[in-house]
């Protein structure tokens, strides 16, 4: 009952932000600090276009399709640009995909002028001051507000609503969010106290350094929404503003106090890992605590965005739960 409850208020508070007018959100111009500079948005946003990880979805969800946004190139199973979740909703919204920039090597700045923006989103994304720069030639940018590739799900949310005026639908997403994710955790009681680290893409053929994930890293922040907590290890390696570390194999022993270890590799490279003289020695190697996640779309429900949490959260707590029980 509490559940139903819970997610009928949200729904409420989404379908009134929708319907009735934010004064703060009809207040213009707009103004946004953020770790690269200040941008003024004169008035509410007519084409929106967005760049990096996810930060179109955060307008999919709130029922606008972006002018323009970057194509797909991590868990796109059917080569279309677009991760299923983002299909589906295009699909909800009766839209086609709008323009898809290829950013293989890199911002496409002629491809976003193109779609002439009135505003660009970026607030998760690793722009450098000379692509800010670039970018607000074309039209006001929303930069992450602290430090690349840092940002978390709820700030997303938040920064990119903004900018596009409708800050008071992004809270109520945010909650939503929040309350399907609090339902996931308390189904999945085995979570909770177990500590969890994320190791980077694993390179079979050199296993001397350990890369990892910092506390400042969104795959990491959402470990504790679903009541895992950061090993103090991970937490006294993570350096102020830097997303990731790395430490040499000869050091692991610095991380006995982590239960689960998830990571990105097939399960060949998993078993090498596993083999390895002075990797198998971690506590979480040695009870088979170990998630291996593929380039396929649940491998990024490990970074949780607006779209994907819904889609594909239940999948991912599964395999946590199941990694957790094999925890000391």
């Amino acid at each position: 009952m509490k559940t139903f409850l819970r997610r009928w208020l949200a729904a409420l508070a989404t379908t009134l932000a929708a319907c009735a007018p934010a004064l703060a959100d009809e207040t213009y111009p707009i103004v946004i600090e953020h770790a690269l500079g200040t941008s003024v948005i004169e008035a509410q946003p007519q084409r929106v276009a967005t760049i990096a990880w996810a930060n179109h979805e955060v307008p999919l969800a709130l029922g606008v399709v972006p002018v323009g946004f970057a194509r797909a190139n991590f868990g796109d199973d059917d080569g279309d640009g677009l991760l299923p979740w983002v299909a589906s909703q295009l699909q909800t919204l009766g839209a086609e995909p709008p323009a898809l920039f290829d950013e293989g090597d890199g911002i496409d700045f002629e491809a976003v002028a193109a779609v002439r923006p009135d505003v660009i989103l970026a607030a998760y994304s690793g722009l450098s001051q000379a692509d800010y720069d670039t970018l607000s030639q074309i039209a006001p940018v929303v930069a992450y507000p602290q430090a690349p590739w840092s940002t978390d799900w709820r700030d997303m949310i938040r920064l990119n609503s903004r900018a596009m005026g409708r800050a008071a639908e992004g809270d109520a997403l945010i909650t939503r969010l929040e309350g399907e994710i609090a339902d996931a955790a308390a189904a999945n009681p085995v979570l909770a106290g177990k500590t969890a680290m994320f190791v980077t893409h694993i390179n079979p053929l050199d296993l001397s350094t350990i890369n990892f994930y910092t506390a400042n890293d969104t795959r990491v922040k959402f470990f504790e929404d679903l009541g895992l907590a950061s090993p103090r290890s991970v937490r006294d390696a993570s350096r102020t503003g830097q997303f990731s570390g790395s430490i040499s194999a000869e050091r692991v022993d610095l991380f006995d106090d982590v239960d689960i270890v998830v990571t990105y590799g097939d399960p060949a490279a998993i078993e090498q890992v596993k083999a390895n003289a002075l990797i198998k020695t971690l506590p979480a190697i040695r009870n088979g605590a170990v998630i291996g996640l593929g380039r396929d779309p649940l491998g990024t429900a490990a970074n949780p965005t607006p779209l994907s949490i819904p889609y594909v959260l239940d999948s991912y707590v599964k395999l946590l739960a199941e990694a957790a029980a094999k925890a000391r």
